[in-house]
């Protein structure tokens, strides 16, 4: 019977590690520059077909789309190997979660084992990191094979590609609100994301992790607050607000 040493075992781990850090971090800025190349709504319908048309017809778009599903895949595959598997696990996660949230707050310990414990934020940003991931692997696969469809085939809209039209009409339809609760979790798990790896793998010896904590925060609340308002104006409730650099946008 074949044994697996374990050192052996620590290198594969190690690999794993990589991989799903290094495709976490693409990922993240992938996503990051998707939200700016979607802001080109702000500037109006015109703005928006414009850069779509011009991506695809440089086929910027199409392998672009295939490649990032695969990474999706591989980072979702490596990372949910952290995930809790069993429901008996689930729940001292959750129990864990609770008690770090009491932790420091409550002035006579409680019964559960976790509650003596002082408030931990890397604890508590992995456990909405695995949260805010299982919510993106539902709906982030959803999106991108949406958005797969659309560049590829014209099942979608009046001719293959994106187009301004058929996505705000989606939107408006009813999709801002799965829309709204991916992004919100998208730019919590990636900023979330960024923090733990810049700490795990030594950016600490350069910057202090609270320094790395309030970049993360920056990070965080600006991309949420743009798309926040690319999301508005794609679900019809304000107008472009920067239509005028085009002379009207439409």
């Amino acid at each position: 019977m074949n044994t697996i040493s374990p050192t052996t075992t620590a290198k594969r781990q190690l690999t794993y590690e990589v991989i799903s850090g290094g495709s976490g971090l693409f990922l993240a800025l992938f996503m990051w520059g998707h939200m700016v190349l979607v802001g080109s709504i702000l500037t109006g319908e015109r703005g928006f077909n414009w850069l779509a048309t011009m991506l695809e017809d440089y086929y910027i778009a199409q392998p672009t789309v295939a490649a990032i599903l695969l990474l999706f895949v591989v980072h979702a595959v490596l990372a949910s190997r952290k995930i809790p598997a069993q429901l008996r696990e689930r729940r001292k996660m959750l129990e864990l979660s609770k008690g770090l949230n009491r932790s420091g707050r409550e002035k006579v310990p409680s019964a559960s084992q976790f509650s003596p414990f002082h408030p931990h934020t890397e604890s508590l940003l992995w456990i909405w990191q695995v949260r805010t991931g299982m919510i993106i692997l539902v709906l982030g696969s959803f999106h991108i094979i949406l958005l797969g469809m659309d560049v590829l085939t014209e099942l979608f809209g009046t001719r293959v590609g994106i187009e301004a039209v058929t996505t705000m009409e989606r939107v408006q339809a009813g999709l801002w609100l799965p829309y709204a609760i991916l992004l919100v979790c998208v730019e919590f798990h990636a900023s979330i994301g960024l923090y733990r790896l810049a700490t795990k793998w030594g950016a600490g010896a350069m910057l202090s992790r609270t320094a790395i904590h309030h970049i993360e925060r920056v990070l965080l609340w600006f991309f949420l607050g743009l798309g926040v308002v690319v999301l508005l104006v794609l679900a019809g409730v304000i107008p472009p607000p920067l239509a005028f650099l085009l002379g009207g946008g439409s």
